[in-house]
């Protein structure tokens, strides 16, 4: 990336906006004041009346719901075409919606009444005898009848009273024992629990009322109807032009306010940013043409970086030791007085005015670019570090994939994924492309773990004899569960070495080889030294079986390992012995952490607990749901049950039975039968089956999720990524509906 300046009078600078955002390269950094003498700048005459515009057009596209799908054929549009139709279409639609919402305010009314009816349908009384006595109290209200009566009936303050009830409603009509008092029942009932009701002023009987007002109700939903058809008529005359002038108008925004980021004196402005250094030639051509040598533009600076890591300003070399010159025609009048002010405000030289630190670009292509996402939740990359996202790609989907490894999940996993790239933009779709990748990966982990469909082993039922026969949950598959340990701290051995391998080339090209030597050279040193031991014969005695017998196993045996050398292991010990003096010399504090890589690569072994977690609640579900017995006496695999009559020959052969079988559950649909309690725990199977796989998938997505994602942030990205980074967003954009003719 190249750090531009174009310095030039304000005369010019509509043509040089207009110049820099048809070229769409400058990625413009905010001025903050630093330059004595320059102010921000201010937006360019009529923003004002297009930002009005546009926020009228935005309104009215609202209202019309309006998306890109109703775009039609890209055509230009001139300024009073723009002016004339918008008003045109704002009064039709202005007035359309506000009969729309009056509309739907009297229905809305009208349904209130209604429900406000209800109560006094239920007790039955025409609502001209509820009101209008001078002599009696009516008071209608929700409550316990009892209740009232004991109230009423110890209030002095009531003459006679006599209680109507319907349903939960009831109406009281007393006589004041003092004629001329008023309030007296509601002042009887204080301490009842009763709600209040309004008597609708109307003379008809309840359903009457009700019936006329639905009536009311029906004939506005009609006109209602019609306000609706005639705004889709509206919709679809008026969409294509509502797209083409938020877009012209957008435009229009951008480029009026795009001062509000130059350093500006009463005659002169400076506009400063990024451009790829490919398109700096390109450019300059650009801004030359439209305002010859009114402005003039510079190269200050290609971005590099000092032995600290930090982005360096670069000057651009003529190969005299001065700054390049021009290609363009020498800068003269406007554009030598506007310099002069700049460099007069940086004592002849020229400071960057805002942010010195270049944009980014990711382009991982179409396949790792979606797992962008996870790397920007994390942390843009900067400029000076290596973008991450392929390794993700190659490892979030695996880590994912190894802990569910079902093939039942995995396809719904995928097909959520294809539902949400085939539905949605932006964010969204790119997490539904990385959901297909890692419900593919969970589909090839669960063939290997057995063909595991829902947590049963396919292959039993297919009757076919297969190398891997679990995941480690069954008395006979133990050893498959330490094998997958070794596995998971093995993976997490050759990550944390790409992370460190990263570091050591970043910190060479940043600083130099002793450096990298110190920095993480000594980490490499102690990680795998460490390792090479653990792995080796040496002291084999005090070390776990399962550490020489996991890689036959895993390999079918055809890979065979007993152990390293335990020559190789003191070698690796001698490694990880140079590697502590290596960090003490150059990062002394460090040292209290040298059991890290030890750690960290332990901390792998959470891609096992959530393997088997993730299986162990899937068998629960299925032992609930359909019962299962294991062979051998107890020590063999889990075998589900899914007759009465497979039940009943497994029960017949238990142990207790001579027989080979240890039952463990008899499950709830094996115990179908016509009867019905038989029924009861059919369905109460099936909804155990259905709701606990559920659960599952949802919890797999949490806690395989963030597991993978852990690992990536802080055991990979520890070693050597920081993030911070900022995108490169260039001044201008691609037309859709409208054409720049």
């Amino acid at each position: 990336m190249s750090r531009v300046s174009v310095t030039g009078s304000k005369r010019v600078i509509d043509d040089v906006i207009e110049a820099a955002y048809a070229h769409h390269s400058l990625h413009v950094t905010d001025y903050d004041e630093r330059y004595e003498g320059f102010e921000p700048g201010t937006s360019l005459e009529g923003a004002e009346t297009v930002n009005e515009r546009l926020v009228t057009v935005r309104s009215l596209e609202s209202i019309l719901d309006v998306d890109e799908d109703d775009a039609d054929v890209a055509r230009s549009l001139d300024d009073d075409e723009l002016v004339a139709e918008l008003e045109r279409v704002r009064e039709r639609v202005n007035e359309l919606n506000d009969r729309r919402d009056e509309l739907q305010n009297a229905i809305r009314d009208r349904q209130e009444e209604i429900d406000r009816m209800e109560p006094f349908a239920e007790l039955g009384i025409d609502l001209e005898y509820l009101r209008g006595y001078d002599s009696v109290e009516v008071v209608v209200g929700e409550a316990k009848p009892d209740a009232v009566e004991a109230a009423l009936a110890e209030a002095d303050s009531v003459d006679v009273f006599d209680v109507f009830v319907g349903g939960d409603v009831l109406a009281i009509v007393a006589r004041p024992a003092d004629r001329d008092a008023e309030g007296v029942v509601q002042d009887a009932l204080v301490g009842v629990d009763i709600a209040l009701l309004d008597v609708p002023d109307a003379d008809a009987s309840p359903e009457e009322y009700v019936a006329e007002l639905e009536a009311e109700q029906a004939d506005l939903r009609d006109e209602l109807d019609g306000v609706e058809s005639e705004l889709e008529s509206v919709k679809a005359e008026a969409a294509g032009f509502l797209l083409r002038a938020e877009e012209q108008l957008t435009i229009e925004a951008e480029k009026k306010e795009a001062p509000l980021s130059f350093a500006t004196t009463e005659n002169a402005f400076v506009a400063e940013g990024w451009v790829p250094t490919e398109t700096y030639p390109d450019f300059e051509a650009a801004v030359v043409d439209a305002v010859g040598d009114h402005a003039e533009v510079e190269e200050l600076e290609r971005a590099s970086f000092t032995p600290d890591g930090d982005h360096h300003a670069e000057p651009v070399d003529d190969g005299t030791g001065g700054a390049e010159e021009s290609d363009a025609p020498t800068a003269a009048g406007d554009a030598e007085d506007a310099t002069a002010e700049r460099e007069a405000a940086t004592d002849g030289g020229h400071a960057a005015h805002g942010s010195d630190d270049p944009p980014v670009v990711q382009d991982n292509g179409s396949a790792a670019g979606p797992f962008e996402l996870l790397v920007q939740a994390f942390g843009r990359p900067k400029y000076s570090e290596f973008d991450p996202t392929l390794l993700v790609f190659l490892t979030f989907p695996a880590m994912f994939g190894f802990m569910i490894g079902d093939v039942g999940y995995g396809v719904l996993y995928t097909a959520i994924g294809y539902f949400m790239y085939s539905n949605y933009e932006g964010a969204f779709r790119e997490l539904g492309s990385v959901a297909m990748w890692a419900g593919g990966f969970t589909i090839l982990f669960g063939i290997y773990f057995g063909i595991d469909v829902f947590g049963y082993h396919a292959y039993q039922l297919l009757g076919i004899h297969w190398p891997v026969a679990g995941k480690g949950l069954s008395p006979a598959d133990l050893n498959w569960g330490l094998s997958f340990l070794v596995a998971s701290v093995v993976f997490g051995i050759v990550h944390l070495n790409a992370g460190h391998v990263l570091s050591f080339v970043s910190t060479y090209q940043h600083h130099d080889f002793k450096h990298a030597l110190y920095e993480a050279g000594s980490w490499l040193l102690i990680l795998n030294g460490a390792w090479i031991w653990v792995f080796s014969q040496h002291l084999a005695g005090f070390k776990p079986d399962f550490l020489f017998e996991a890689v036959p196993l895993l390999t079918f045996g055809m890979v065979p390992f007993a152990g390293l050398p335990a020559v190789v292991g003191y070698a690796g010990g001698a490694a990880a012995g140079l590697g502590l003096v290596l960090l003490g010399i150059g990062e002394p504090p460090e040292l209290a952490e040298f059991l890290s890589p030890l750690v960290n690569a332990i901390s792998y072994a959470r891609l096992m607990a959530v393997l088997l977690a993730k299986g162990g609640m899937a068998l629960a579900v299925n032992l609930l749901a359909f019962g299962a017995y294991i062979d051998g006496e107890g020590e063999g695999s889990f075998h589900f049950i899914f007759t009465p009559g497979q039940l009943s020959y497994v029960q017949g052969h238990t142990v207790a039975e001579g027989g080979e079988y240890v039952m463990v559950f008899s499950g709830l649909t094996t115990a179908f039968d016509p009867s019905a309690v038989g029924v009861l725990a059919l369905v109460g199977g099936v909804l155990v089956a259905v709701v606990g796989h559920f659960v599952v998938l949802l919890l797999g997505i949490t806690s395989a999720g963030i597991q993978a994602v852990r690992l990536e942030y802080v055991e990979f990205f520890g070693n050597f990524y920081e993030g911070g980074g900022r995108a490169y967003l260039p001044f201008g954009r691609d037309r859709k509906y409208t054409r720049d003719d």
